[in-house]
């Protein structure tokens, strides 16, 4: 498992970031840092294993990016993406300067969330699993040209054409209509978990947007939607 701390003054977007780690397998929430000192504690004086940071970078004058040395300076092999609202060249400049993995910008969706997660992941695993490495490796390190990434339309293992197919002609059929794993596992009768793989897949790729909302319940549903723009790009996906 996967130790992730969250660290954003923001208790809504830290509640959030909580939930979307917890969508994803092999990943858990270990800790929620509301102020730079708390994370500077957690990270550099606490026994708790961090294996990956998302950070904040406005927090109550705080610039999450202070963070950023210390991490580095203290040798804990530590990884960080940035969530923020920051969008100037400067911010992002030095961030990336920093060594940081991935930089969200928000508002997000969570299938831009899963993948910085999973991108991640990925390489973690081939930096811990390689004693030498081949060009194509060291692409995939540098660049993110990750083998079973690489081909945008591959299809993860588990996944089938014929599914993906059965899919996406109900989605195509309803093209304006925002719907949830359990309305397209009911109307295609295929298991919700194996539905929502192939949602995720989809939203990946851009061809479906993702939504969150809360229920009477509290739990999160995430709703999705055809985007338009890449309706012909679905349809490839039904012949």
């Amino acid at each position: 498992m996967l130790n992730v701390l969250v660290v954003d003054d923001d208790a809504m977007v830290a509640e959030l970031n909580r939930c979307y780690i917890g969508q994803i397998p092999g990943f858990s929430c270990c800790g929620v840092a509301s102020t730079l000192k708390q994370a500077r504690e957690m990270v550099l004086h606490s026994d708790l294993h961090i294996d990956l940071i998302l950070l904040d970078i406005y927090m109550q004058q705080e610039n999450g990016l202070d963070l950023l040395p210390e991490v580095r300076a203290a040798k804990r092999t530590i990884d960080v993406i940035v969530i923020s609202s920051a969008a100037d060249a400067q911010t992002i400049q030095q961030s990336l300067h920093y060594g940081v993995v991935d930089y969200l910008i928000k508002p997000f969706q969570f299938a831009r969330f899963e993948e910085a997660l999973t991108g991640w992941q990925h390489k973690k695993t081939l930096k811990e699993t390689h004693s030498w490495y081949k060009q194509e490796d060291v692409d995939a390190l540098l660049h993110g040209n990750l083998p079973e990434m690489a081909d945008a339309h591959r299809l993860p293992k588990g996944l089938t054409p014929q599914t993906l197919r059965t899919l996406c002609l109900w989605i195509d059929a309803h093209p304006d209509t925002e719907f949830s794993t359990d309305d397209l596992a009911a109307a295609v009768n295929i298991s919700r978990v194996s539905c929502r793989k192939y949602l995720i897949w989809l939203a990946q790729r851009k061809i479906l947007s993702t939504n969150l909302h809360y229920g009477l319940t509290g739990r999160p549903v995430y709703r999705y939607r055809l985007q338009a723009e890449h309706a012909q790009l679905l349809k490839q996906f039904c012949q």
